[in-house]
């Protein structure tokens, strides 16, 4: 991968996601596909759309006509603090967020097939390229962006919220492969459908989720009567862009309750929130934040570090800050006493990994108790030297720590760590014991024993505290998207779109291709549209005879219902410009 100046600043757990944009697997289809939604889009958006995206288009240097390609993009990103990588369709929404924080905007490489022109469920290159990345090009909205990321990344999540996304990221890679069949669509489907109706309670993660698609995706600016738009999913889609502003579509003013309404990527969305300007996002943005674990920590933001069954941190009073899979928690008159990691476990301060105490010194788990010392109002991290003479916390010592819980820990003290106000935050152990009530939690035989100092939780958040401490943080799915398999017959009509292409890229208008072209696409592929509108672009602004001939052929293909509004909107486009 070649970095730049904001790419480089990625964590390397990020970089697995992040594939090769296959520019040259682009069929001249798909060009033309990108070319038709690009120009219907930008017509019709001047008039609908929030003033700063048709101004983005040019700052982000998209170009109506082709595909851009992902090199060209950042050239032009970093004048604005973002950058662009390719990746394969949906990735997990943590490691989403994440690249977010970083100022990165995450594009799937893939595009649309034309059967799905108007809309797709999969996340595609029109989607992201031409809807999020015009809009980004706005300070107060770039800023929104980046700490919804810096924010969502912290948010945890549940079992359901993975299962919930694989599933959809088997739907989207199904639907929009034609080589799928309907039964494995079917299947995929009911299986999303099931996974919805189950979900109960929603977590945190699948509440910025919500918040996300309301605003990013499919938001409204201004008023609730006469809205405009700004979110990339209405941005990026001919259908809904202009269903969207119909009366039947309700339009509610954007608030904290929009955390709670869930959302179907297949269907168009009965309702929409509406933000009077873009400082509105970060407003109910901090609101929200407030409610969640990486503010609050405590009992219940351990326990949901727990149910999540995935890598979170916790971060003590003192800023001390431990990175592993919780998997236990004791607690004493609704306080906890004591916490467990299992498996591979990071000590941190105010998220830089503490020298000594990264995965490798914790391969097993940690467990520490948290609280103040029994009988000593003063806490542990507030001692000084004195202090810790006179309660016998002396290196080279062996010491018994009663805690007010009743935890005890008994071992010969090696050393200890202080943060930079000399404050210590670490405390190491040989030959110790650590019991709780009846239970020891910690025997001699098991090594050095750490305990981080402080006397209450003050924040849970899902990853790792320093993103140098773990080389994976994130799994790849294993739902790879499908590169689709072309039939001759397919592979041929992109030969021709690839001849229509160059008639226009040269200016060369040779009215015995165009008319080879016309007769073989009206022969071999009759219900195709796509090139012939193409074509009838040439010939109608040279006012060449053969227009006449395709725009016949097109009046034709109208009589398909499902055809119909494309031919129509793409013949008052030509005839317009």
């Amino acid at each position: 991968m070649e970095l730049n100046s904001v790419t480089k600043k990625l964590p390397k757990y990020l970089h697995k996601f992040i594939v090769k944009q296959p520019y040259e697997e682009y069929t001249a289809q798909n060009q033309a596909v990108w070319r038709y939604v690009m120009r219907l889009n930008v017509n019709s958006l001047k008039r609908i759309a929030h003033d700063c995206y048709i101004e983005g288009l040019s700052k982000t240097g998209i170009d109506a006509d082709r595909i851009p390609e992902m090199e060209g993009m950042n050239r032009i990103l970093k004048e604005i603090g973002w950058a662009a990588v390719a990746v394969d369709g949906f990735i997990p929404p943590n490691a989403f967020m994440e690249f977010q924080s970083y100022n990165v905007l995450v594009i799937s490489s893939e595009i649309r097939t034309i059967d799905h022109i108007k809309y797709t469920p999969a996340p595609d290159i029109i989607h992201e390229a031409a809807g999020h990345a015009p809009i980004i090009a706005n300070q107060e909205y770039s800023e929104y962006l980046r700490r919804l990321g810096e924010i969502g990344s912290k948010a945890i999540s549940s079992p359901k919220d993975e299962e919930m996304y694989e599933a959809v990221r088997l739907l989207s890679i199904l639907k929009e492969n034609p080589n799928s069949s309907k039964e494995d669509i079917d299947s995929a489907n009911k299986n999303v459908a099931r996974l919805q109706n189950e979900m109960s309670e929603l977590s945190e993660m699948a509440k910025i989720r919500n918040l996300h698609w309301w605003t990013v995706e499919y938001g409204l600016i201004g008023d609730t009567n006469n809205p405009k738009i700004y979110g990339a999913g209405l941005l990026s889609s001919i259908e809904e862009s202009q269903a969207c502003l119909e009366k039947s579509v309700k339009k509610i003013p954007y608030s904290i309750d929009a955390a709670n309404v869930n959302f179907d990527i297949t269907k168009t969305q009965p309702q929409l929130f509406v933000i009077p300007d873009f400082s509105k996002l970060s407003f109910v943005l901090e609101e929200f934040a407030n409610t969640m674990a990486v503010r609050t920590g405590g009992i219940k933001g351990v326990r949901k570090l727990i149910d999540s069954k995935k890598m979170g941190s916790i971060e003590l009073n003192t800023g001390i800050q431990v990175s592993g899979q919780f998997s236990d928690l004791i607690q004493k008159n609704n306080q906890p006493v004591y916490f467990n990691t299992t498996g591979e476990t990071a000590v941190s301060i105010n998220g830089i990994e503490l020298i000594g105490h990264g995965k490798e010194a914790h391969p097993n788990g940690f467990g520490s108790p948290i609280g103040k010392l029994e009988g000593i109002s003063m806490s542990i991290e507030d001692m000084s030297p004195k202090d810790l003479k006179e309660y016998g916390i002396i290196e080279g010592k062996k010491t018994t720590l009663n805690f007010e819980s009743g935890v005890k820990v008994k071992g010969e003290i090696i050393t200890g760590k202080r943060d930079l106000q000399g404050k210590i935050i670490l405390i190491s152990f040989k030959d110790c014991t650590v019991t709780f009530l009846n239970q020891v939690l910690f025997k001699p035989s098991l090594g050095i024993y750490d305990m981080v100092v402080g006397e209450s939780i003050k924040s849970a958040f899902a990853g790792p505290a320093s993103p140098d401490s773990f080389d994976d943080v994130y799994s790849i799915s294993d739902k790879k998207t499908a590169k689709i398999v072309y039939s001759k017959s397919e592979e041929y009509l992109h030969v021709l779109y690839e001849k229509v292409r160059a008639l226009r890229a040269n200016k060369s208008l040779d009215e015995e291709i165009m008319s080879q072209i016309f007769v073989e696409v009206q022969t071999k592929y009759p219900k195709e549209w796509l090139i012939l509108l193409e074509l009838f672009e040439l010939t109608y602004r040279k006012k060449i005879d053969l227009a006449e001939k395709i725009h016949l052929q097109l009046s034709k293909l109208k009589e398909n219902k499902d055809l119909e509004q494309l031919i129509c909107d793409g013949l008052d486009l030509i005839k317009k410009q």
